[in-house]
């Protein structure tokens, strides 16, 4: 399986690990020699660390070397990795480590040999080792790399569009019986008889003329109504939405842990940038 440097597998590494960064570290043996520094993290391709390279520049012969993850105690609050063990005669026998390495099977399988106890029992197989093999070597030792996690509940504002009602706008014909005026003529024919202004006049023959069938015609008329119907718009009605804006409060009752130091014997006990706890 390949291995690469912690940045090139997760360049936000810091963050995933809460601001704490591995290659800030010292290392130290468990009588509390300095080592050196870590200077890289070799991690696989699951992000588990298999590796942590050393720095020894300063303290010993000016070379880096890889330490197998399971034989190191990382204490972030201390800003320091322990490792028991590990003496200056050793790390003169270890294999170096550049960075322009051929990280093989074979290399990794010189790094183990320098770590290997002679008792550990362990037979290399090239086709079948995976990390697993050594636990010693590549397994976290639970007990000096415990994470104890405080968990506090958080409101989380959400908002989610709901139907609340409906208008429905329409139109319905309504009938009415409706009353117009129109004035209108007629026209009559009145026939009176009077007496002539010159009654008892004498008629001179020669201009009396008796004519049969002699019509006087007389046009009558009158005015009809004439109603008819026409639409125009009354008013118009528009319809729109707005989108007014509200603020809703509520509470919950939320929970947080908070850390209970309960010590015995006498042995200080320090929190990472807090208070130190003396038990006695």
């Amino acid at each position: 399986m390949p291995l690469h440097k912690l940045e090139n597998f997760d360049p936000n590494y810091r963050e995933t690990f809460g601001a704490d960064d591995v290659k800030t570290l010292e290392l130290y043996t468990e009588g509390g020699d300095r080592v050196g520094s870590v200077a890289d993290v070799l991690v696989d391709d699951d992000g588990h660390f298999r590796y942590l390279v050393i720095d020894t520049s300063i303290d010993f012969f000016g070379k880096k070397i890889l330490l197998p993850i399971g034989l190191s105690r990382i204490d972030y609050p201390a800003r320091r990795v322990y490792v028991d063990g590990l003496s200056r005669q050793q790390v003169e026998g270890l294999v170096e480590y550049k960075e322009d390495t051929i990280f093989d099977r074979n290399y990794e399988e010189k790094v183990r040999t320098g770590f290997r106890s002679p008792t550990s029992g362990v037979t290399y197989d090239r086709d079948t080792y995976n990390y697993q093999t050594e636990p010693a070597l590549y397994g976290l030792n639970e007990q000096s790399h415990q994470t104890f996690r405080l968990y506090e509940e958080r409101l989380i504002a959400n908002k989610h569009r709901i139907k609340t009602g409906e208008v429905t706008v329409g139109k319905h014909i309504e009938t009415d019986t409706a009353t117009v005026t129109v004035p209108i003529q007629k026209e009559r024919v009145i026939i009176e008889r009077v007496a002539p202004t010159e009654a008892g006049n004498v008629v001179d023959p020669t201009e009396l003329k008796f004519q049969e069938g002699e019509v006087a015609r007389i046009e009558v008329y009158e005015e009809t109504p004439d109603i008819r119907k026409e639409a125009f718009v009354r008013e118009e009605i528009r319809v729109k939405k707005v989108v007014e804006q509200d603020i809703v409060e509520t509470q919950e009752t939320i929970r947080r842990e908070e850390l209970d130091i309960d010590t015995s014997g006498n042995l200080n006990v320090q929190e990472h940038g807090t208070t130190t706890h003396e038990a006695i």
